[in-house]
């Protein structure tokens, strides 16, 4: 876990202690043993299917039924063989499941806890409806906060994110996810201590399995687009030499712009595709236009100029990328009317095209090209500023410089070829020679 900080590594061995302390009043507990057994294999089992369908999240209503049922270091070992055997993408893979174990012990416990205190059990035996969903919800929530509460924390110190906002919306996002599988575990748990038994209580499954099939479909046609986006960025990079791994660099920005201005996680991340995917029109664009030694001439750069229109055709059909589709069709507007293609006017530009301009903008200056050197980044920022207000959105300049303070910024050498002839260096308004 070399690449982990420090103090990282001492969060989740914490959270791995805070677990097995959870789990030390096993021993002395009355348990149904048969029923741990049952319900930690149908989790374990989830958790296959889950990986094998390639769906992120975990199987919840299994974890909350087990909560509902059992005391609480019992229904905290339910997660454990699921959560240790559980795919994960990322190496090391032992302990991000282990934390994730962990994570889990925990958040069933408190859950398990909660519902206790409030007399939940007894109304799961007696199927005391609606007096069984009082502590039901009272454990969602606990399991919630404890899971949201240390995935936060682990965000402070490992993407170095604001104190402020490491937790927002993560709670908010969760909870009707979680609360649609407490429901269903609540279900599993009364039918399990219902003359049914445990065979009617697995059936409820079977909905929600197929609901997860759906989305597996769902989540490989979003991995197909996503994989057609990745085709066209390395087809322009391809056609365009002078700025390869300029796209992938202008989502990284737009990124870090987004989070600074406090947009949450779905938006940032539609940000960063609208940032990948700017110049993609350039492959309507003649290669012998891109890749020009000399001056454009006026006709060449109104061809080129019409990338922002043929990128757009190219990503309208593409619909979970929302608002990225207007980035990519105005991202060379500016603030005083005088961009394209149609010469929008201050906040008639659509948000996300007056964040993507500055990213596109930033990283232009401060990577070298085959014609001229990088820019140093105060060099570059400074434009940026100077140029805020006539050519850029003043906000999206001032949340660049913030997050460039924190984090840094370390542009590449693009350009892979023999230098050619120079050319003279391009303003703030065209970055790059052939990028108007």
């Amino acid at each position: 876990m070399e690449a982990v900080p420090r103090r990282a590594r001492a969060y989740v061995a914490c959270t791995v202690l805070g677990a097995l302390f959870c789990l030390l009043p096993l021993p002395a507990t009355r348990v149904s043993w048969s029923a741990v057994a049952l319900l930690a294999l149908v989790y374990a089992a989830c958790e296959q299917a889950a990986a094998r369908w390639r769906v992120a999240g975990t199987f919840y209503p299994v974890l909350l039924a087990g909560a509902f049922l059992l005391p609480p270091s019992a229904a905290a070992l339910v997660a454990l063989p699921g959560a240790l055997l559980s795919r994960a993408d990322q190496r090391p893979r032992l302990p991000r499941r282990g934390r994730r174990a962990a994570q889990l012990v925990l958040g069933v416990w408190a859950a398990s806890a909660v519902h206790g205190a409030l007399g939940g059990r007894d109304a799961v035996v007696a199927s005391d409806f609606p007096y069984a969903l009082a502590p039901a919800g009272a454990a969602v929530l606990a399991f919630c906060l404890v899971l949201t509460a240390l995935d936060g924390g682990l965000r402070v110190l490992t993407e170095h994110v604001p104190l402020r906002r490491a937790w927002r919306g993560l709670f908010v996002r969760s909870l009707a996810p979680v609360a649609v599988h407490g429901l269903a575990g609540l279900m599993m748990a009364v039918l399990w201590r219902s003359p049914y038994g445990p065979v009617a209580a697995l059936l409820v499954l079977l909905p929600m399995c197929v609901s997860w099939w759906a989305f597996a479909q769902y989540h490989r046609e979003r991995a197909a687009h996503q994989a057609t986006i990745r085709a066209l960025v390395q087809a322009v990079d391809i056609k365009d030499g002078y700025t390869r791994g300029h796209s992938e660099r202008v989502g990284q920005a737009s990124m870090m712009i987004a989070r600074e201005l406090g947009m949450d996680d779905e938006r940032v991340e539609v940000l960063r595709f609208a940032g990948i995917l700017h110049d993609v029109g350039k492959l309507g664009v003649p290669t012998r236009l891109l890749r020009k030694d000399g001056p454009l001439t006026p006709e060449e750069r109104r061809v080129i100029e019409l990338h922002p229109e043929y990128g757009h055709e190219m990503v309208r059909g593409i619909g979970f990328l929302g608002e990225a589709r207007a980035a990519v069709l105005h991202h060379h507007e500016r603030l005083d009317g005088s961009g394209y293609p149609y010469g929008l006017v201050g906040t008639q530009i659509p948000e996300s095209a007056r964040v993507v301009a500055v990213a596109d903008a930033f990283d232009a200056m401060t990577s070298t090209r085959s014609y001229r050197r990088a820019r140093p980044v105060p060099v570059a920022l400074q434009e940026l500023e100077r140029c805020a207000g006539s050519q850029f959105d003043p906000r999206m300049v001032t949340a660049l410089v913030r997050a460039l303070v924190r984090d840094g910024w370390h542009p590449a050498v693009t350009a892979q070829e023999e230098p050619r002839v120079p050319a003279p260096p391009a303003p703030v308004a065209a970055p790059a020679r052939a990028h108007p």
